[in-house]
């Protein structure tokens, strides 16, 4: 019975993959993570970011880096770049970072607009929201 269910709920997620990223371009601009689970567990909530997620897309090719947002909305920055490749396989949608030592690669299960969630290799599922600057005003 539990099998059956699993398969259920799986179909369900694997159909919903193919409506859960309308368009690549919404992975541009600065991302704050909101929570990291592996295997369902939540493993840390974050109610507050100290550093975010900038992206840069062009067509297939883009780049990822750390930033320090500033309550002057401005960023501090470091030299350091993740280039990756998006690529296209299973109906999925991969980012392929190869500029390391290590190369690797995560799955984006949900782009749009409000949420981006990704998944790595090893298990972890990365949700992140939009940032907002925070402002003194």
């Amino acid at each position: 019975m539990y099998k059956k269910i699993a398969i259920v709920i799986l179909i369900l997620i694997c159909s919903c993959n193919n409506q859960s990223i309308t368009n690549i371009s919404d992975l541009n601009g600065y991302w704050q993570i909101v929570k990291v689970e592996q295997n369902n567990v939540n493993l840390k909530t974050y109610n507050v970011n100290t550093t975010i997620d900038y992206f840069e897309v062009n067509k297939r090719d883009g780049f990822r880096k750390k930033v320090v947002p500033q309550f002057n909305k401005k960023y501090l920055t470091s030299q350091h770049h993740s280039f990756f490749t998006l690529k296209t396989e299973n109906d999925s949608l991969h980012l392929y970072y190869t500029d390391t030592k290590n190369p690797y690669k995560e799955t984006i299960i949900i782009l749009n607009k409000t949420q981006l969630v990704i998944s790595n290799t090893k298990g972890f599922v990365y949700t992140y929201a939009p940032y907002t600057p925070i402002t003194l005003d």
